[in-house]
């Protein structure tokens, strides 16, 4: 079972972006990507939607595949 850090880490590849350059566009650390990666510490509502907004996708694409019931 996929965890949001594991897609927001395929998005970031799959758009070409190392940590640090995804950490500029989103206006953060590399550290604080490192972490939402790892699934250490979820983004908050505003980084997701800043996550949609730089990868152009939706919220049900960030989702896919990740269990919610677990959460």
């Amino acid at each position: 079972m996929k965890g949001l850090g594991k897609n927001i880490k395929y998005f970031r590849q799959l758009n070409h972006y190392n940590q640090k350059s995804f950490a500029f566009k989103m206006q953060t650390t590399q550290q604080r990507i490192s972490e939402w990666e790892c699934d250490k510490v979820e983004p908050s509502l505003f980084n997701i939607i800043k996550i949609l907004k730089v990868f152009n996708i939706t919220f049900e694409e960030l989702i896919e595949g990740i269990d919610l019931s677990q959460a």
